[in-house]
Formats: C-alpha cells, sequence, structure tokens
C-alpha cells in the first residue's frame, strides 16, 4: 500500500509540475511552428541529444496521458524527417502506452475487477480470446483517443506483450500519416487538417477487416462442428 501511495504521488507531482509551469501551453500547433527553426537548429547541432530529448518526452507525455502527443507527433515530422521522425514517434508512443497501461493495471484493475467480478466476468473472457483484434481496431480508428484505449486495455486481462506488439503494429499506420504532415508542417492550419473522412472510414475497414475474418472463421468452425456432432449422434 505505502509504495502504491509513493507511486501515485510522484505521478502527481510531474502532473501538477507540468501544468504548475504552463507545459501544456506549448502543446499547440501555433508553437511548434513558431518554435521549428530553433528545434530544428538545435538538432543539426546535436542530433543525438535532440533524440534522446524528443524521446524521452514523448514517453512521458504519453506514459502519463498528458495532453501533447499529437504536436509531438508532428514535430517528429517537422524536425527529424519522415524515417527517423516515424522511427522515434513509433517506438516513443508504444513504450509511452505500454507505461500508461501498466499504470492503469497497478492502480485500478485488482479494484474494479474485485469490485465488478461478475459484470466484467464476459468481458474479460472476451478481451481474452480476441483482445489482440479488438486493440488493433482501436489503434487503427483515430476516433478513439489515444489514452483512453490505454487506460481501458489496462483493466482488461490481455497481457503486456501483447498490448505492446499490436499497438506497435495498429499505431504505425496513423504515425506515419501524422509524421508526414510534420514535414509538411507550414501548410497545416488545424489538426483536422490531416485526417479526412475517406482516411478515417480506410482505417476503420482496415482495423475491423482481421476482427471480422476471425468472426467468420469462428463461425464457419462452430457450424462444422455442429454439423459433425450431428452426425455422428445420427450415426449413433
Amino acid at each position: 500500500m505505502k509504495i502504491r501511495i509513493a507511486f501515485i504521488s510522484l505521478i502527481a507531482l510531474f502532473i501538477f509540475i507540468f501544468f504548475y509551469f504552463g507545459l501544456h501551453q506549448y502543446a499547440n500547433l501555433d508553437t511548434l511552428k513558431a518554435q521549428q527553426t530553433n528545434i530544428t537548429e538545435f538538432n543539426n547541432t546535436d542530433p543525438l541529444t535532440a533524440a534522446l530529448i524528443y524521446f524521452t518526452a514523448y514517453i512521458v507525455i504519453t506514459g502519463l496521458s498528458l495532453p501533447g502527443a499529437a504536436i509531438m507527433t508532428l514535430a517528429g515530422g517537422a524536425v527529424f524527417g519522415l524515417l527517423k521522425g516515424t522511427l522515434l514517434v513509433s517506438f516513443a508512443s508504444t513504450i509511452g502506452a505500454t507505461l500508461a497501461f501498466l499504470i492503469s493495471r497497478y492502480l485500478f484493475r485488482e479494484a474494479l475487477q474485485q469490485r465488478f467480478t461478475e459484470r466484467l466476468h464476459i468481458i474479460n473472457q472476451g478481451i481474452e480470446k480476441d483482445g489482440a483484434f479488438y486493440l488493433f481496431t482501436l489503434r487503427l480508428v483515430p476516433a478513439f483517443p489515444f489514452f483512453i484505449v490505454n487506460i481501458v486495455m489496462g483493466l482488461t486481462p490481455i497481457k503486456t506483450l501483447t498490448f505492446f506488439l499490436v499497438s506497435q503494429l495498429g499505431m504505425l499506420a496513423g504515425t506515419i500519416v501524422y509524421v508526414f504532415a510534420g514535414t509538411q508542417l507550414a501548410q497545416i492550419n488545424s489538426l483536422k487538417d490531416i485526417f479526412s473522412a475517406e482516411l478515417i472510414l480506410s482505417f476503420t475497414l482496415l482495423g475491423l477487416f482481421p476482427l471480422i475474418a476471425k468472426k467468420t472463421i469462428d463461425f464457419i468452425q462452430s457450424r462444422r462442428q455442429l454439423e459433425n456432432n450431428g452426425i455422428e449422434n445420427k450415426s449413433s
């Protein structure tokens, strides 16, 4: 209990510092555009330090579910370019998401599972069976907020390694889109300019496909099993 309280206090301290010093005010498109030249010059002078600072900051922001992940992703493209930016964002966002996932699991899962055992039983069974497919769909569809997916999945029985790997794969397409948009930063006036309705629909269909395919296969297999059982009963 003491360790948990200390852990919660440390997280609360980080969040307090973030908002007290107004760091959240810098997580916007206008600030990124205004500081792009300075940040790029720093990256040109010391690329390793710039990458480490960016990578660490991204993990902290996403791990603590602080505002600014979208702007950080755009900054990755604007400063580091498409290839390096995608590599940094892909791993930093997945590590940060997994950290948020583990925080949610450590702080809230046990209490909620004990309180709502019966209600969550069916959901837990579904996640254990098809959790990877559900998570993949959630990661591909931009309509589902990044930090909410991390927190909610932490309350489920899905394995940490599965969460990490599926998140890494599922977020890759959206990461590339955002990082590429960052390379064209001057042409972006709003985050809404990045995703069109057609693109969101494409991601949604792409995310739903493996889940639908699995459900179809499971249905066919269950029908065949019922038919085989029927044949065996008739023959007996």
